[in-house]
């Protein structure tokens, strides 16, 4: 090709119905020199945005909040095509308003510049000059489609950056009611954009941006922390998990099985959150089996009535070829399944929540993801062989604990190789983000996106050093000195 030929465009994207199952939606996405456009456009204009300061931020952040409410019923219904999910669509909305809400209050403390007189040298007084990364680029999955690709926009915005989104090509469609609610603000139309894509738009993003949030896959991650490697810029990654629980003697039966069974199937099991290990004790391991399958046997799924059932179909069709093989595989070695355990295809492709026993780390479905809703239980004898199994394999994302007190729970929680750990719950890191977490081992790496970091990581630090005293003279270096 020479260098006279324009570029084929992009080809448009098909995108299947998770409920169906027949491709209903396609999009185009930009190509590599659209999306440098768009990036140097958001690069332009960040400098003012960063200079009209933080009440006025606020402000513009307030009427995209009323914007989005306005759009409720397109954004939230596109959503719910996107995930065949009614209620958590609504949710993710309400979610992404809180957000806005929270770092509206959060924001003018965080932005305070810290000022101080150095202990050394009593004459030097320094100030902090917190400067925000001019571009964030913000690369979100298909799981919880709006919440992910906001959940450091949002902080990052206020902080005085300019963001570039790119979406999932799976859970697309939300995209374009989303963009109205931009456009109605034309200060944050600037200095946002949300373009969605495959791999290719997110491989041409990386370049073009100063910092990049990744939520996503470990093998997806270890090539957006290598591109970000070669770009030379930060990469903030929360990746996989395989969550474990660990039910001790003393813990209630019945609230276990119904906890352990929410935190693990809520949303079909495809967060990174969602229980994925279940380590019981002996003393209450078949009763808390009995239990456990009896309930997961009367959860309904979303079929025929898209109105009726707590479990939707699998978002990725191809998740549920995922799930079945490790299921078979389970099988194969020696489970047993007491519930469920077969992927139904009714276009789209439904799995009633599934309960495994007999169950070993020789197994995928305890080292492997599974992100679908199937619980593996496994029986223990004392807490030192529940703690070590626990800290099993690649992943550290979070975890749970759930025992007959707090007290017995936390002490629990305190060894294991988790970011975060729910204490007689499970998955209290989906909904609550004032504390801040990191991410063990290979489930993340970077600043944390909760608690105030989830912010001031997208500030770099200038130190301003005042000198409020006569300078240090070269002779008073001279060697003679010693003499």
């Amino acid at each position: 090709m020479s260098a006279a030929t324009p570029l084929a465009p992009p080809a448009p994207i098909r995108v299947r119905n998770p409920r169906t199952g027949e491709f209903d939606y396609e999009f185009t996405p930009p190509s590599a020199a659209a999306l440098g456009e768009i990036a140097g456009r958001l690069r332009a204009a960040q400098p003012a945005w960063r200079d009209a300061g933080i009440e006025h931020r606020i402000e513009v952040l307030s009427r995209w909040k009323a914007a989005l409410e306005r759009h409720k019923a397109d954004i939230v219904g596109a959503l719910a095509t996107d995930t065949a999910r009614r209620l958590i669509a609504f949710g993710e909305f309400g979610s992404t308003l809180g957000a806005i809400d929270r770092w509206c209050r959060e924001a003018p403390q965080l932005l305070r510049e810290p000022e101080g007189t150095s202990g050394a040298v009593p004459s030097i007084r320094w100030r902090n000059q917190y400067v925000p990364y001019p571009l964030v680029g913000v690369i979100s999955p298909w799981n919880f489609p709006l919440v992910l690709s906001f959940i450091d926009a949002i902080p990052a915005l206020l902080a005085g950056c300019a963001v570039l989104v790119k979406p999932s090509e799976v859970t697309p469609r939300f995209v374009t009611p989303l963009k109205r609610a931009i456009e109605e603000v034309p200060e944050l139309a600037r200095v946002l954009a949300v373009e969605p894509g495959a791999g290719e738009t997110g491989a041409a993003l990386i370049p073009l941006v100063d910092v990049v949030c990744f939520t996503g896959s470990v093998k997806t991650g270890r090539i957006v922390a290598e591109a970000c490697a070669r770009a030379f810029i930060p990469a903030f990654l929360e990746l996989g998990g395989k969550d474990p629980v660990i039910v001790t003697a003393s813990a209630d039966v019945e609230r276990a099985a119904e906890t352990v069974l929410r935190a693990s199937v809520l949303a079909t099991g495809q967060a990174c959150q969602s229980l994925e290990r279940v380590y019981v004790h002996e003393s209450i391991y078949t009763d808390f089996v009995a239990r456990l399958s009896e309930k997961a046997r009367a959860v309904g799924i979303t079929w025929p009535d898209a109105n009726r059932g707590e479990i939707g179909p699998f978002i990725w069709g191809r998740q549920a070829e995922v799930v079945q093989a490790q299921i078979a595989d389970a099988v194969a070695k020696g489970a047993r399944v007491l519930a469920g355990g077969e992927v139904e295809d009714h276009g789209g492709k439904w799995l009633r929540p599934t309960v495994l026993v007999d169950v070993t780390h020789e197994m995928d479905v305890m080292t492997e993801e599974t992100f679908g809703p199937v619980m593996p239980v496994m029986k223990y004898r004392d807490v030192d062989e529940a703690v070590r199994l626990a800290n099993f394999g690649v992943y550290g994302l979070s975890a749970a604990v759930i025992a007959g007190s707090l007290e017995e729970g936390e002490a629990i929680a305190r060894r294991l190789d988790a970011g975060g750990v729910s204490l007689n719950d499970g998955a209290l890191t989906g909904v609550m983000h004032e504390c801040e977490k990191h991410s063990f081992k290979l489930s993340g790496m970077g600043g944390s996106r909760m608690g105030s970091a989830g912010l001031t990581r997208f500030l770099r630090r200038k130190a301003l050093l005042m000198q409020t005293g006569a300078p240090a003279a070269i002779r008073q270096f001279d060697e003679a000195l010693l003499n």
